[in-house]
C-alpha cells in the first residue's frame, strides 16, 4: 500500500530541524526570487524547494495531491507517483518529471468524491454571501477615527505585523520540538531582522486600490491591483495570478484548478481589512472576503474572515481573550472551519497551558501541511489566549508553535498591539526593523512604515467620511 500524501509531509516536517543561523535573509529571497523560470528548474522547485529565511523544505506537488484528499477526494492513484516523482526530482530527470507530474494533475483533476467523507459533511462557501447567511458577527461599535488615538494604533498595529513577519521568516516550517532542539526557547531575534517578505504585498496592493475607491472596493477591483503590482506568488496565489491572467475573474480566479484554496494565503493578509473597519467585524468580514475570494475559497476565504474580524474587533475590546471569544463565534456555523477553532478554543479553555493546549490541537490535525489554515489559526487562538496580552510572552507563543510562523505572528502580533496600544511594544523589537519596508513589487519596493500608517489612516477617514 503507498503512503498517504499527509505521511510524506508530516515525516517530511517531523525530521526537519532547523539550519543554525547565518547569513541575511534578504539574500536568500533574492537567491530565491532570481533561481530561473524555465519549465523544468520551476517544477524541481514545486517538489523540492527550501523557505527563503528559514530554509524549511518544501514539497508543493504531494502537498496539493494531500490537499485534495482532505477535500474528500479519492487520490490513490496519484499518492502511488509520488516516489516516482521524487526519485526523477532527485535524479534532475526534467523530462521525467514533466511526464509524472503531468499524471499527477491528470489524477487529481479526475478523481472522484469518496462517498460520506467528513469534508462533505459541512457547508462549502464560495463568497461572502454565503458566509453571511451562517455567521454572527458582533454589531459595530463605534471608533473614533479622525483622532490621534486611531493614528497610534494603527501604527501599533503595521509595527506589530512586521515584527512577526520578521520573527516568522526565521523559523516557519518546522515544529516545535525540532524548533527547540535547534534554538531552546525563542524569545527574541535570532538573527538582524529584515522586512523583504512577500506576504504583506498583497496587503499594500489591497490598500492602493482602497485609497482610491474606499468601501466600494470590489473583488474584481483587488485582481487588478494584483496584476498591477505583484509579479509572482506561491501556491494559491501563483495560481491565482496564472488564472486571472487568463481573464478568470473572482471568485473563479481562486478555485480553478487551484489545490491549495483552503491554505493560509488569505488567512495571512487581511488584517489590514480590520484596521480599515475599526469596530466593525462585518464590515472587515465583507472586505476580506472580497479580497480573499480573488486566490481561495471555502475554509481558507473563512481563515481572511477570521483575521479581520479579530483585528477589527481589537480597536474597540479590551480584553483579548473576550475578542477571541468573539471572532470564533463569528465564524460560519456550518464551516469545518469554525469546527477547527471551536476545538482550539476548547483546549485553551480546559488546559493548563499553551503547550498542552497545542499538542492537541497540533495531533487532530497532523495531516494538514503546515501552510494550510487550520494548524495555524489554531496556532493563534492559543498563543492570543495564553499570552495573556503581554507582548513579549504572545511572541514566544507564535514562534514555539511552529507552522507557517510569519502568516502567525503577523496577525497576532497585530491583534495584541492595536488592542494594548504601542506602549506595549518594547524598543528591543522595534528599533533593529527600522523605519523602511522592502518588497517584491515592481513598485513601491521600498516605502517608510511612516508613510504606510499615514495611508492607512487617510484612506480610512476618506472612505468613513464617503459612506
Amino acid at each position: 500500500m503507498s503512503k498517504k500524501a499527509w505521511e510524506y509531509e508530516f515525516g517530511w516536517i517531523s525530521e526537519a530541524v532547523p539550519p543554525a543561523v547565518e547569513g541575511d535573509q534578504e539574500e536568500e529571497w533574492l537567491k530565491y526570487e532570481e533561481a530561473g523560470n524555465a519549465s523544468d528548474e520551476q517544477l524541481f522547485r514545486d517538489w523540492y524547494s527550501e523557505v527563503p529565511g528559514s530554509k524549511a523544505p518544501g514539497h508543493l506537488v504531494p502537498a496539493a495531491i494531500a490537499c485534495m484528499a482532505q477535500r474528500g477526494y479519492d487520490v490513490s492513484a496519484a499518492e502511488a507517483l509520488i516516489d516516482e516523482g521524487l526519485a526523477a526530482a532527485e535524479a534532475k530527470d526534467g523530462g521525467a518529471l514533466q511526464r509524472i507530474t503531468a499524471r499527477i494533475y491528470h489524477e487529481l483533476n479526475t478523481a472522484p468524491e469518496i462517498p460520506g467523507h467528513p469534508y462533505f459533511g459541512y457547508r462549502r462557501y464560495r463568497t461572502f454571501a454565503d458566509v453571511a447567511e451562517d455567521a454572527a458577527f458582533p454589531e459595530a461599535a463605534d471608533h473614533d477615527v479622525s483622532g490621534k488615538d486611531f493614528e497610534e494604533r494603527v501604527r501599533a498595529g503595521w509595527t506589530g505585523q512586521l515584527i512577526g513577519g520578521c520573527l516568522g521568516t526565521q523559523i516557519e516550517g518546522y515544529t516545535t520540538a525540532n524548533i527547540r532542539k535547534r534554538f531552546g526557547e525563542i524569545r527574541g531575534y535570532l538573527r538582524r531582522p529584515e522586512t523583504y517578505n512577500d506576504d504583506i504585498t498583497y496587503e499594500l496592493a489591497w490598500l492602493d486600490v482602497f485609497a482610491e475607491k474606499g468601501y466600494d472596493i470590489a473583488p474584481a477591483d483587488v485582481a487588478g491591483g494584483w496584476l498591477d503590482l505583484i509579479s509572482e506568488g506561491y501556491s494559491a496565489e501563483k495560481t491565482a495570478l496564472a488564472n486571472l491572467r487568463r481573464g478568470l475573474l473572482p471568485p473563479e480566479s481562486g478555485t480553478e484548478l487551484n489545490y491549495f484554496s483552503d491554505w493560509i494565503g488569505a488567512q495571512m493578509r487581511t488584517m489590514v481589512h480590520g484596521m480599515a473597519a475599526p469596530g466593525d467585524p462585518a464590515l472587515a468580514a465583507r472586505l476580506a472576503a472580497d479580497d480573499s475570494i480573488v486566490s481561495h475559497s471555502n475554509s481558507g476565504m473563512i481563515g481572511g474572515i477570521f483575521n479581520a474580524v479579530l483585528v477589527s474587533l481589537c480597536f474597540t475590546e479590551t480584553d483579548m481573550r473576550t475578542a477571541v471569544e468573539k471572532t470564533v463565534a463569528a465564524m460560519p456555523s456550518r464551516s469545518e472551519y469554525a469546527a477547527v477553532v471551536r476545538f482550539a478554543l476548547e483546549q485553551c479553555r480546559g488546559g493548563a497551558d499553551w503547550e498542552s493546549a497545542w499538542t492537541a490541537c497540533a495531533e487532530r490535525l497532523k495531516e494538514y501541511h503546515w501552510i494550510h489554515a487550520y494548524p495555524n489559526a489554531a496556532a493563534e487562538i492559543i498563543a492570543l489566549w495564553f499570552g495573556n496580552m503581554d507582548f513579549d510572552e504572545t511572541a514566544h507563543i507564535i514562534a514555539m508553535e511552529g507552522m507557517d510562523v510569519d502568516c502567525t505572528a503577523a496577525p497576532v502580533l497585530n491583534a495584541l498591539a492595536v488592542m494594548a496600544g504601542p506602549d506595549a511594544v518594547g524598543a528591543r523589537w522595534i528599533d533593529p526593523i527600522g523605519d523602511e519596508i522592502r518588497t517584491t513589487m515592481r513598485r513601491m519596493k521600498r516605502l517608510k512604515i511612516a508613510e504606510l500608517c499615514a495611508k492607512q489612516v487617510e484612506a480610512v477617514r476618506r472612505a468613513r467620511a464617503g459612506k
